[in-house]
């Protein structure tokens, strides 16, 4: 029988809080092909909240770096946001990387399939073409909503493709791994509304602030 992840509670208050990290995959990030926004927009949503960024990690497609990196966070008891590699193209390998990481197998997600379901339906309305759920590039688009077993969806609010938050057992509260799009315009809203629902309870009434003595 597999380990199952545990889904997201809420944090008891006389817990310690956690850190806040992120992992940042994608071998474009490290070749320069394009640059990296994701960084500074965590730290500023992270500081309106009053939190702070603990550390950053930038791994490129190598799924055998990808599982480690993913490892050592399921590890930390920390809230860790994931960005890139959940697609459905021959080099998106987060999802089956975090599944390796964990020891769990990977699933269809009902919820994530049938918001997948529902955004094609939506599609081809727009197009005014019949929805053809069996058509083979549909049936490979739900591919999107594998994810480990014991995942939990972060919805996307940008194309209902949703991300997935997944823990190791005897994790409290939102420690763990929050996995989201490499396209800002999905990933934030989403990095957000995890912040918002699963840490709020973190959130403090004044940013960190740093003073210098001269």
């Amino acid at each position: 029988m597999w380990p199952q992840p545990c889904l997201l509670s809420p944090m008891p208050t006389n817990l310690p809080r956690p850190e806040f990290s992120l992992i940042i995959i994608g071998d474009e990030i490290l070749s320069g092909k394009r640059a990296d926004k994701h960084l500074p927009k965590v730290i500023e949503l992270l500081h309106a909240r009053g939190l702070a960024l603990a550390h950053a990690d930038y791994v490129g497609d190598s799924p055998e770096r990808i599982t480690a990196t993913l490892a050592r966070a399921f590890a930390s008891g920390e809230v860790v946001f994931s960005c890139g590699g959940i697609g459905a193209t021959p080099d998106d390998h987060t999802r089956q990387c975090a599944a390796a990481a964990l020891g769990v197998p990977l699933e269809l997600h009902p919820g994530a399939k049938a918001l997948i379901v529902e955004r094609m339906r939506e599609v081809a309305a727009e197009k005014g073409e019949p929805f053809e759920p069996e058509r083979a590039d549909n049936l490979h688009r739900l591919n999107m909503g594998v994810f480990p077993a014991g995942a939990a969806i972060v919805p996307n609010p940008y194309n209902k493709i949703a991300g997935f938050s997944v823990r190791p057992p005897g994790a409290h509260g939102p420690a763990g791994v929050h996995f989201v799009p490499g396209f800002p315009v999905m990933a934030w809203p989403m990095i957000e509304w995890v912040l918002d629902t699963h840490c709020r309870a973190q959130h403090r009434s004044q940013a960190q602030r740093e003073k210098s003595v001269i």
